[in-house]
């Protein structure tokens, strides 16, 4: 399935243009999803897929129903603690929902849509509607983070002790709850590992959408680089509202020059990612004949599916060292951090953050340099020799 996950600056009309990439990709003959949290005016609003056009379905997600469901339904698998514990029961029409409980309802989405009940729809393309760039990132290195969290807080080994928890539990005269806890978990991590696989995927890629001006190209210049450490493809930037060129009003014209100067500046910086426009109806678009207007952001292109592997590679330094090399484009040397911790490496590049996992051979050597030129960050591996096979 191919997937084009759309976000940009907060008040760009990302909205807008990922309604116009589904509508675009249904007619182009592919049967497609929009799934998005905010209304598509003259969409179907409701949760579950509804037909919005010929080979187009849309979608909303709930983040308020989710959060309920899930809160009652881990309320009633720990209800031997809760009842032990003398713990009131809480009604989902007290709940309300929490912070963070939308970037969680995204999350499962998602995954109804990779491999749940909505996948059995046949979908060949997924366009979602994502929250504005920063939070966006954040949502798509969740899954990877919270599976993090799981096997540290909850490790696979620690189950094989699963035939003394009997016994356990009569010493301690209370009732253990890890066997619930234990596959609760399990259940948690394969649905982020769906996430995570389908965001990893080769036909998945991100659509960043953006009204031309010097804000704008600040926020997308730090996205890229942050794109880059969680290796996320972008397929198009979409340049959304661009006025008309030529008007004879001078002020009119002053602003439609700066989108022009800005436009120059996104096709050098993003050399090898379409830059795309969008123009500006002059009203905000209302009905499928306006989104059918907005056809200049493109159909996303046919991406065959499979891992698309990760964004790093080594290569060979000389006098035995191995170069571990990172695209980071647009990083700045003083914001960049390097940690290493066990058998991971702790990367910060300014406001993001990644933890990545050594290959084995990596996590036999000792870290004794790194630096950043041409955009590629190139962390050096010196082979310990307390740990590296020996060679007769």
């Amino acid at each position: 399935m191919r997937t084009v996950l759309v976000t940009g600056p907060g008040g760009a009309g990302r909205t807008t243009v990922a309604a116009a990439t589904a509508l675009a990709s249904a007619r182009d003959g592919r049967r497609t999803l929009l799934v998005s949290a905010d209304a598509v005016p003259a969409f179907p609003a409701g949760t579950e897929p509804a037909e919005a056009a010929e080979l187009l379905a849309c979608a909303r997600v709930d983040s308020a129903s989710h959060f309920r469901g899930e809160l009652l339904e881990l309320q009633d698998r720990a209800s031997g603690v809760l009842d032990l514990l003398g713990a009131n029961r809480l009604d989902g029409e007290e709940l309300t929902e929490l912070p963070g409980s939308a970037q969680l309802a995204v999350l499962h989405t998602l995954r109804r849509a990779a491999e749940g009940d909505w996948a059995a729809e046949g979908y060949e393309v997924l366009v979602v509607d994502l929250p504005p760039l920063t939070d966006a990132l954040a949502l798509l290195a969740l899954p990877g983070q919270l599976r993090r969290y799981l096997r540290r807080l909850l490790p696979r080994e620690r189950q094989a002790a699963r035939a003394l928890r009997p016994v356990l539990a009569q010493l301690a005269g209370v009732p253990m709850p890890a066997q619930w806890l234990y596959e609760a978990a399990a259940r948690k991590d394969a649905e982020l590992a769906a996430v995570e696989a389908l965001i990893g995927d080769n036909a998945t890629t991100v659509r960043l959408v953006a009204e031309p001006g010097r804000a704008a190209g600040e926020a997308l210049s730090a996205a890229r680089t942050g794109l880059a450490l969680h290796g996320l493809r972008v397929d198009a930037v979409v340049a959304s509202k661009v006025l008309p060129r030529h008007s004879g009003d001078p002020w009119f014209a002053d602003l439609a020059a700066g989108q022009e100067k800005c436009l120059d500046h996104w096709q050098q910086e993003w050399q090898g990612t379409p830059v795309r426009e969008a123009a500006h109806l002059g009203r905000e678009p209302r009905t499928a004949e306006d989104l059918a207007l907005l056809a200049g952001v493109g159909a996303p292109d046919r991406r065959e599916p499979g891992h698309a592997g990760d964004p790093w590679w080594t290569e060979a330094a000389g006098d035995g060292v191995i170069a571990w090399c990172l695209p980071l484009p647009g990083a700045v040397k003083e914001d960049l951090g390097l940690v290493r911790r066990g058998d991971e490496l702790l990367l910060t590049a300014g406001r993001f953050h990644r933890t990545v996992r050594l290959e084995s051979a990596l996590r036999r050597c000792t870290v004794s340099g790194a630096a950043l030129t041409d955009g590629v960050l190139r962390v050096r591996f010196t082979p310990d020799p307390a740990l590296w096979p020996r060679t007769q």
